[in-house]
């Protein structure tokens, strides 16, 4: 049964689309812990990130360091933390955090809420800075 991030890539579910390219997909987390919290994906259905394949996570951690650098330029954050915990999605994906204080990195802090616009000009923003 295909995951709901494999659904994402496929164009099933919507989503706020940053990046891709034939291995790897970047949307925004529709349950933020801040603004532009980005999830990078590969394409491939893969529950666990050390069973990748060395290229493939070597790739994966590369397109996320151009994610990350997009969300420097944009969010006026002191850093992009990462997080990958893997449990509530049975499908490899790295967690782009801005944050200012390592709590900002905290999963049990309450998600924020945007609307849809506030979404897609988030994700226009990121984008204009690939």
């Amino acid at each position: 049964m295909a995951t709901i991030f494999s659904k994402i890539i496929k164009g099933e579910i919507p989503c706020y689309k940053i990046a891709e390219d034939d291995r790897y997909f970047a949307f925004l987390d529709i349950n933020p812990l801040a603004k532009g919290h980005i999830l990078v994906i590969p394409k491939i259905e893969n529950d666990y990130i050390f069973d990748l394949d060395d290229d493939l996570l070597a790739g994966l951690i590369v397109f996320s360091k151009k994610i990350a650098k997009a969300l420097d330029k944009t969010m006026g954050a002191k850093r992009v933390g990462v997080a990958v915990i893997g449990i509530e999605v049975p499908h490899t994906h790295i967690h782009l955090v801005p944050l200012n204080e390592i709590s900002d990195l905290n999963f049990a802090n309450p998600k924020l809420k945007f609307s849809q616009e506030e979404f897609h000009a988030t994700a226009e923003l990121i984008k204009r800075a690939l």
